[in-house]
């Protein structure tokens, strides 16, 4: 029998991030079973789901028990979804309904939308990056293997992101690419692209013929009024860009799951094709639609933005506390301002090391740089997402390592 396993798969580093953490946190917790452990890794919400959400999708749920409220595939309530998806998530940007498309989480659309591009598209993506863009890119065979010197895939355009250049790349290594995953703001940095920047990332992308994919599933975070908060606000995006974003971290949708990706009208191939209509293909074929529940859960969440958005506040108090902890202790921080991520400097040190230190020292659970690419080595992330207490004692354990 031939081998029919999809070689691919062969050329991904050894395992997933954040499941890599997850069982060094286990190990650790099975060999200290007295020790406390606090989490500030990976970017799970803490915080309970707003009264209206929960009642929401409760009420939702008991009606499925009933004649009249039981529904299948394609609720009706998609079609509202969809509407204020458009007008609470893109004031700005003029979103007709028709370009939004609901899924269950923007992690599971920045898969499926390589199924849009064909074998040999180049792909072009920020240092350090959410894993996803480039595992996701080596599944499909966009690259070859890893060089196990510079962590990089050979085949992969990396585009690095470091203090120098304030987060933001050099475009010009992507010229030649034919799409460019781009997350702003940054995870794991958490910087957060200005205006300019992002009109120079447009211009760029249509000069060279380029798709950006553009992940904004932070940009509720954003606290500067004049950063936009979806790519759409930048002249000349929507012939350029498709947006991907969901509820997971501005209203603690991280299980619930409720996601969309934004394709423009005028977005559309080389060839003149319709990328939305090929978006609309995949979607049907691939996906039957998010959970009913998770959906009647978003309509409550867009109707009651005052209660949602409490959320976004509370974890960036989180990410202040901490931002402020690691300055005082003489630490250089990035992030932590439009984002709920602090990317902290350790100048010379492993990331894996230092993350294994504070795990070892004050049992606290971080993120290593280098896990996100090679331009992350020497940094370690820090969550914003916790209970308040927890990122307070956190913060005094830190004082004990380094004051």
């Amino acid at each position: 029998m031939a081998d029919i396993r999809n070689p691919n798969i062969s050329r991904l580093a050894a395992g997933y991030l954040f499941p890599t953490i997850g069982k060094i946190k286990r190990e650790y917790i099975a060999a200290n079973p007295d020790k406390k452990i606090i989490s500030l890794g990976i970017g799970d919400t803490t915080e309970p789901l707003p009264a209206p959400v929960a009642k929401a999708m409760s009420d939702y749920c008991l009606a499925l028990g009933t004649v009249e409220g039981y529904s299948g595939y394609d609720p009706p309530i998609e079609a509202d979804v969809k509407e204020l998806v458009a007008k609470v998530m893109y004031p700005q940007a003029s979103i007709d309904a028709s370009e939004v498309f609901i899924s269950d989480g923007s992690k599971c659309d920045l898969g499926r939308l390589q199924w849009l591009f064909n074998g040999a598209a180049k792909v072009a993506v920020q240092d350090p990056a959410y894993p996803v863009y480039v595992d996701s890119s080596v599944m499909f065979g966009r690259s070859g293997d890893i060089d196990d010197a510079t962590g990089q895939y050979d085949g992969v355009t990396y585009m690095p992101c470091t203090p120098e250049n304030d987060f933001f790349p050099d475009l010009s290594p992507a010229k030649d690419c034919d799409m460019i995953l781009f997350c702003n703001p940054n995870n794991p940095t958490g910087a957060c692209a200005s205006r300019a920047q992002l009109e120079s990332l447009v211009a760029f992308a249509l000069e060279n013929s380029i798709i950006i994919v553009y992940d904004s599933a932070y940009a509720p975070f954003i606290q500067d009024p004049e950063i936009p908060k979806s790519i759409f606000e930048v002249e000349g995006a929507k012939r350029c860009a498709i947006e991907s974003s969901s509820l997971s971290k501005l209203a603690g949708f991280t299980g619930v799951r409720l996601g969309w990706t934004v394709v423009p009208k005028e977005l559309v191939f080389k060839g003149g094709e319709s990328v939305g209509k090929d978006w609309g293909r995949i979607m049907g074929t691939l996906f039957n639609g998010a959970a009913n529940v998770a959906q009647a859960g978003a309509i409550a969440a867009l109707s009651n933005m005052e209660e949602t958005t409490a959320l976004v506040t509370h974890y960036m108090g989180n990410a202040k506390i901490i931002r402020e902890t690691f300055e005082g202790l003489g630490l250089k921080c990035h992030g932590g301002t439009n984002a709920p991520y602090v990317f902290v400097h350790f100048p010379g040190q492993d990331s894996w090391d230092v993350f294994k230190e504070i795990l070892e020292k004050v049992q606290v659970v971080t993120t290593p740089g280098a896990g996100f690419g090679p331009a992350g080595q020497g940094f370690v992330r820090v969550s914003g997402f916790g209970h308040r207490e927890s990122v307070l004692e956190a913060c005094e354990r830190f004082k004990t390592m380094w004051s």
